[in-house]
Protein backbone atom coordinates (compact mmCIF):
# COMPACT_ATOMS: atom_id res chain seq x y z
CA UNK A 1 0.00 0.00 0.00
CA UNK A 2 1.31 3.49 -0.81
CA UNK A 3 0.51 6.91 0.55
CA UNK A 4 -0.88 9.08 -1.90
CA UNK A 5 1.04 12.67 -1.59
CA UNK A 6 -0.75 15.80 -2.87
CA UNK A 7 2.95 16.84 -4.67
CA UNK A 8 3.72 20.72 -5.22
CA UNK A 9 3.93 21.67 -8.47
CA UNK A 10 6.53 24.35 -10.48
CA UNK A 11 4.87 27.76 -10.59
CA UNK A 12 2.87 29.03 -13.95
CA UNK A 13 3.83 32.88 -14.85
CA UNK A 14 1.42 35.05 -16.57
CA UNK A 15 3.91 37.39 -18.37
CA UNK A 16 7.59 36.48 -19.51
CA UNK A 17 8.46 39.63 -17.21
CA UNK A 18 7.03 37.74 -14.10
CA UNK A 19 8.86 34.81 -14.91
CA UNK A 20 12.21 36.96 -15.45
CA UNK A 21 11.52 38.36 -11.62
CA UNK A 22 11.34 34.45 -10.41
CA UNK A 23 14.35 33.42 -12.60
CA UNK A 24 16.55 36.78 -11.08
CA UNK A 25 15.32 35.72 -7.09
CA UNK A 26 15.84 32.27 -7.78
CA UNK A 27 19.56 32.96 -8.92
CA UNK A 28 20.25 34.99 -6.48
CA UNK A 29 19.04 32.61 -3.90
CA UNK A 30 21.71 30.24 -5.61
CA UNK A 31 24.35 32.15 -4.66
CA UNK A 32 23.41 32.96 -1.39
CA UNK A 33 23.12 29.30 -0.71
CA UNK A 34 26.55 28.54 -2.21
CA UNK A 35 28.66 30.92 -0.19
CA UNK A 36 26.46 29.82 2.79
CA UNK A 37 27.80 26.05 1.87
CA UNK A 38 31.45 27.03 1.59
CA UNK A 39 30.92 26.70 -2.09
CA UNK A 40 32.68 30.24 -3.18
CA UNK A 41 36.18 30.95 -3.90
CA UNK A 42 37.69 34.10 -4.68
CA UNK A 43 36.02 35.28 -8.10
CA UNK A 44 35.50 31.49 -9.09
CA UNK A 45 32.43 30.14 -9.99
CA UNK A 46 28.99 31.34 -11.78
CA UNK A 47 25.69 30.33 -11.98
CA UNK A 48 23.56 31.67 -14.56
CA UNK A 49 19.74 31.43 -16.17
CA UNK A 50 17.96 32.10 -19.42
CA UNK A 51 16.24 35.09 -19.80
CA UNK A 52 12.55 34.25 -20.80
CA UNK A 53 12.32 38.03 -22.16
CA UNK A 54 15.49 37.52 -24.23
CA UNK A 55 15.95 33.75 -24.61
CA UNK A 56 19.28 34.52 -26.50
CA UNK A 57 20.59 35.82 -23.39
CA UNK A 58 21.40 34.94 -19.93
CA UNK A 59 21.91 36.57 -16.41
CA UNK A 60 24.93 35.92 -14.40
CA UNK A 61 26.75 37.07 -11.13
CA UNK A 62 28.43 40.09 -11.72
CA UNK A 63 32.24 39.70 -11.68
CA UNK A 64 34.29 39.88 -8.20
CA UNK A 65 30.72 40.14 -6.30
CA UNK A 66 31.29 37.99 -3.57
CA UNK A 67 27.89 35.30 -3.38
CA UNK A 68 26.77 36.19 -0.61
CA UNK A 69 26.21 40.05 -1.67
CA UNK A 70 24.22 38.93 -4.72
CA UNK A 71 20.95 40.65 -4.84
CA UNK A 72 18.59 40.00 -7.55
CA UNK A 73 19.22 43.49 -8.79
CA UNK A 74 22.68 43.02 -8.95
CA UNK A 75 22.62 40.36 -11.89
CA UNK A 76 24.32 41.10 -14.88
CA UNK A 77 22.49 40.55 -18.19
CA UNK A 78 24.67 39.02 -21.46
CA UNK A 79 24.24 38.14 -24.77
CA UNK A 80 25.30 35.11 -26.38
CA UNK A 81 27.17 37.07 -28.16
CA UNK A 82 29.25 38.46 -25.26
CA UNK A 83 27.08 42.09 -24.45
CA UNK A 84 26.36 42.76 -21.71
CA UNK A 85 23.08 44.53 -21.65
CA UNK A 86 22.37 45.27 -17.87
CA UNK A 87 24.49 44.92 -14.90
CA UNK A 88 28.38 45.30 -14.41
CA UNK A 89 30.94 43.13 -15.81
CA UNK A 90 30.94 39.48 -16.29
CA UNK A 91 33.72 36.88 -15.54
CA UNK A 92 35.25 36.08 -19.08
CA UNK A 93 34.91 32.25 -17.80
CA UNK A 94 31.49 32.68 -17.42
CA UNK A 95 30.36 33.94 -20.64
CA UNK A 96 33.07 31.24 -23.02
CA UNK A 97 31.67 28.33 -20.73
CA UNK A 98 28.22 29.08 -20.02
CA UNK A 99 27.09 30.89 -23.75
CA UNK A 100 28.12 28.07 -25.26
CA UNK A 101 25.94 25.73 -22.74
CA UNK A 102 22.81 27.49 -23.03
CA UNK A 103 23.44 27.42 -26.86
CA UNK A 104 23.60 24.15 -27.30
CA UNK A 105 21.00 23.14 -25.14
CA UNK A 106 17.67 24.65 -25.81
CA UNK A 107 16.28 22.75 -22.78
CA UNK A 108 18.51 24.30 -20.22
CA UNK A 109 17.24 27.26 -18.61
CA UNK A 110 20.24 27.35 -15.75
CA UNK A 111 23.55 26.12 -15.39
CA UNK A 112 25.93 26.29 -12.15
CA UNK A 113 29.77 25.78 -11.47
CA UNK A 114 31.90 26.67 -8.66
CA UNK A 115 35.18 25.48 -7.28
CA UNK A 116 33.64 23.69 -4.05
CA UNK A 117 36.22 21.39 -2.62
CA UNK A 118 34.64 17.96 -2.73
CA UNK A 119 33.80 18.55 -6.76
CA UNK A 120 37.36 19.63 -7.46
CA UNK A 121 38.92 17.26 -5.54
CA UNK A 122 36.85 14.37 -7.27
CA UNK A 123 37.20 16.11 -11.28
CA UNK A 124 41.22 14.77 -10.37
CA UNK A 125 40.50 11.06 -10.35
CA UNK A 126 38.89 11.49 -14.05
CA UNK A 127 36.31 9.48 -13.31
CA UNK A 128 32.32 9.35 -13.50
CA UNK A 129 30.76 8.67 -10.02
CA UNK A 130 29.85 5.45 -8.63
CA UNK A 131 25.82 4.82 -8.03
CA UNK A 132 26.93 4.17 -4.11
CA UNK A 133 24.40 5.95 -2.24
CA UNK A 134 20.85 6.97 -2.80
CA UNK A 135 21.22 9.99 -3.73
CA UNK A 136 24.15 9.34 -5.80
CA UNK A 137 21.96 7.41 -8.20
CA UNK A 138 20.36 10.66 -9.53
CA UNK A 139 23.94 10.71 -11.62
CA UNK A 140 23.65 6.95 -12.68
CA UNK A 141 24.30 7.72 -17.11
CA UNK A 142 23.40 10.88 -16.60
CA UNK A 143 26.90 12.65 -16.24
CA UNK A 144 30.17 12.83 -18.19
CA UNK A 145 33.70 13.47 -17.76
CA UNK A 146 35.48 16.19 -19.76
CA UNK A 147 39.13 15.02 -19.82
CA UNK A 148 40.74 18.28 -20.85
CA UNK A 149 42.71 20.52 -18.61
CA UNK A 150 43.86 23.79 -20.53
CA UNK A 151 43.99 26.02 -17.69
CA UNK A 152 41.09 28.71 -17.29
CA UNK A 153 38.63 28.43 -19.83
CA UNK A 154 38.69 31.34 -21.39
CA UNK A 155 37.71 30.58 -25.49
CA UNK A 156 34.39 29.24 -26.50
CA UNK A 157 35.74 27.04 -28.88
CA UNK A 158 36.58 24.82 -25.84
CA UNK A 159 33.35 26.31 -24.33
CA UNK A 160 31.77 24.41 -27.17
CA UNK A 161 33.77 20.87 -26.66
CA UNK A 162 32.47 21.09 -22.89
CA UNK A 163 28.92 21.75 -23.85
CA UNK A 164 29.29 18.51 -26.35
CA UNK A 165 30.96 16.72 -24.03
CA UNK A 166 27.80 17.44 -21.37
CA UNK A 167 25.64 16.24 -24.21
CA UNK A 168 22.32 16.12 -22.77
CA UNK A 169 22.70 15.24 -19.64
CA UNK A 170 22.47 16.66 -16.36
CA UNK A 171 26.12 17.38 -15.19
CA UNK A 172 30.00 16.92 -16.64
CA UNK A 173 32.50 16.19 -14.01
CA UNK A 174 35.34 18.73 -15.68
CA UNK A 175 38.89 17.26 -15.00
CA UNK A 176 41.09 19.30 -12.30
CA UNK A 177 38.32 21.60 -12.45
CA UNK A 178 35.23 21.41 -11.18
CA UNK A 179 31.67 19.79 -11.54
CA UNK A 180 29.03 21.36 -14.06
CA UNK A 181 25.20 20.91 -13.59
CA UNK A 182 22.48 21.91 -15.64
CA UNK A 183 18.40 22.33 -15.40
CA UNK A 184 15.18 22.81 -16.75
CA UNK A 185 14.73 25.04 -13.97
CA UNK A 186 16.95 27.42 -12.04
CA UNK A 187 16.10 25.20 -9.01
CA UNK A 188 16.69 21.82 -10.39
CA UNK A 189 20.20 23.07 -11.50
CA UNK A 190 21.33 24.25 -8.05
CA UNK A 191 20.23 21.16 -6.47
CA UNK A 192 22.17 18.36 -8.62
CA UNK A 193 25.01 21.00 -7.90
CA UNK A 194 24.54 20.28 -4.66
CA UNK A 195 23.65 16.93 -4.24
CA UNK A 196 26.45 16.37 -6.77
CA UNK A 197 29.58 18.05 -4.41
CA UNK A 198 27.60 15.87 -1.88
CA UNK A 199 28.07 12.84 -3.70
CA UNK A 200 31.57 13.39 -4.36
CA UNK A 201 32.25 13.74 -0.60
CA UNK A 202 30.37 10.85 -0.25
CA UNK A 203 32.64 8.69 -2.45
CA UNK A 204 35.96 10.32 -1.05
CA UNK A 205 34.79 9.48 2.27
CA UNK A 206 33.87 5.62 1.06
CA UNK A 207 36.98 5.16 -0.62
CA UNK A 208 39.41 6.37 2.55
CA UNK A 209 37.44 4.35 4.58
CA UNK A 210 37.91 0.74 2.76
CA UNK A 211 35.62 -0.94 -0.62
CA UNK A 212 32.50 0.27 -0.82
CA UNK A 213 29.45 -1.60 -1.85
CA UNK A 214 28.25 -0.39 -5.15
CA UNK A 215 24.15 -0.55 -5.87
CA UNK A 216 23.61 -2.60 -9.03
CA UNK A 217 22.55 -1.56 -12.21
CA UNK A 218 18.64 -2.57 -12.11
CA UNK A 219 18.43 -0.68 -8.75
CA UNK A 220 20.48 2.23 -9.70
CA UNK A 221 18.29 2.50 -12.50
CA UNK A 222 14.80 2.46 -10.47
CA UNK A 223 15.98 5.09 -8.48
CA UNK A 224 17.36 7.08 -11.09
CA UNK A 225 13.99 7.33 -12.22
CA UNK A 226 12.54 8.45 -8.56
CA UNK A 227 15.31 11.11 -7.75
CA UNK A 228 16.63 11.73 -11.14
CA UNK A 229 13.95 13.37 -13.02
CA UNK A 230 13.42 17.51 -13.66
CA UNK A 231 10.82 17.81 -11.54
CA UNK A 232 12.57 16.12 -8.80
CA UNK A 233 15.63 18.19 -8.83
CA UNK A 234 13.20 21.32 -8.76
CA UNK A 235 11.17 19.51 -5.48
CA UNK A 236 14.17 19.22 -3.41
CA UNK A 237 15.42 22.66 -3.92
CA UNK A 238 12.11 24.01 -2.39
CA UNK A 239 13.23 23.84 1.60
CA UNK A 240 16.53 25.48 0.59
CA UNK A 241 14.87 28.34 -1.12
CA UNK A 242 12.59 28.76 1.98
CA UNK A 243 14.75 28.49 4.31
CA UNK A 244 17.68 31.30 2.49
CA UNK A 245 14.46 33.56 1.66
CA UNK A 246 13.72 33.59 5.79
CA UNK A 247 17.11 33.87 6.61
CA UNK A 248 18.62 36.49 4.14
CA UNK A 249 15.37 37.61 2.67
CA UNK A 250 17.39 40.95 0.96
CA UNK A 251 18.45 38.95 -1.54
CA UNK A 252 14.53 39.37 -2.99
CA UNK A 253 15.37 43.00 -3.71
Amino acid sequence: MKMEIIRPEPPRFASFEEERVHIKQRLAAGFRLFSKFGFDEGVAGHITARDPVQPDCFWVNPFAMHFSQIRASDLSLVSHSGEVLEGRPVNAAAFAIHSRVHAARADVVAAAHAHSLHGKTWSTLGRPLDPLTQDACAFFDDHAVYEEFNGVIYDTEEGDRLAACLGARKAVIMRNHGNLTVGQTVDEALWWYITMERSCQAQLLAEAAGKPWVIDERNARQTFEQIGTPYAGWLQFQPLWDRIVREQPDLLS
